[in-house]
């Protein structure tokens, strides 16, 4: 895919969806670090059942610490792997807690030390809760996930074997970044939940069909 492809392509995206924002519920930064962190390996309907009831009774680090293992383990047991998660939004609260009072830090070196924070989650309480467009070097960045890796490698929009291949790659050819970057992370997920799906992508109702490069397309 070429630069003019991907222009028109984030476009496109943009006129369908000019405001995206994740599909997690959330009120404040630490329920938005909470919720991602139960995502890995669940889908945002999940995350959002189980945290509606939690939040109604532990919306803060402290009272998440009062609840709490059994307690928390309690409102996301519907949730795969809620046991290791458990533990770590335990410990996750307790750093927070006793060095940041009771705030999440707005540094990704800082979200990534957190137990269970990694890369990804970080980029994205970053990018969604804090506004950044750029790290603390000035750098772009996106959070990867499956869906998004699946979209810019089908696509041909950037390749990569790896997710952090493939967002430097995101990185590094995205055009008019000032304009792209900052909502780019949601329209690829977004795309790649509802239309560039993993077993049958619905190629026929996809409004960058002709500008993909994707051999296999459906009727869809």
């Amino acid at each position: 895919m070429n630069k003019q492809k991907r222009i028109e392509m984030l476009t496109r995206l943009r006129a369908n969806n000019p405001n995206p924002t994740t599909e997690l519920e959330f009120n404040s930064s630490f329920e938005l670090l909470i919720a991602v962190l139960l995502s890995a390996q669940a889908t945002d309907v999940g995350v959002n059942k189980a945290t509606r009831k939690l939040y109604a009774v532990a919306n803060t680090p402290q009272a998440m610490l009062d609840l709490g293992l059994e307690g928390v383990r309690h409102y996301i047991k519907t949730i795969g792997l809620f046991n290791a998660k458990a533990e770590n939004i335990i410990k996750t609260c307790t750093i927070l807690v006793q060095q940041y009072g009771g705030e999440v830090p707005e540094n990704r070196e800082a979200l990534e030390a957190l137990p269970g924070v990694g890369r990804k989650t970080a980029n994205v309480v970053l990018n969604t809760a804090f506004g950044w467009l750029k790290d603390n070097e000035g750098k772009y960045f996106i959070a990867v996930d499956t869906h998004i890796q699946r979209v810019a490698n089908r696509t041909g929009y950037a390749k990569g074997k790896t997710v952090e291949e493939t967002e430097r790659n995101i990185i590094k050819l995205t055009p008019n970044k000032s304009e792209f970057m900052f909502n780019l992370h949601h329209w690829l997920i977004l795309h790649g939940r509802y239309t560039c799906i993993a077993r049958k992508p619905r190629c026929g109702s996809c409004l960058i069909e002709d500008l993909c490069e994707f051999k296999d397309k459906t009727d869809l």
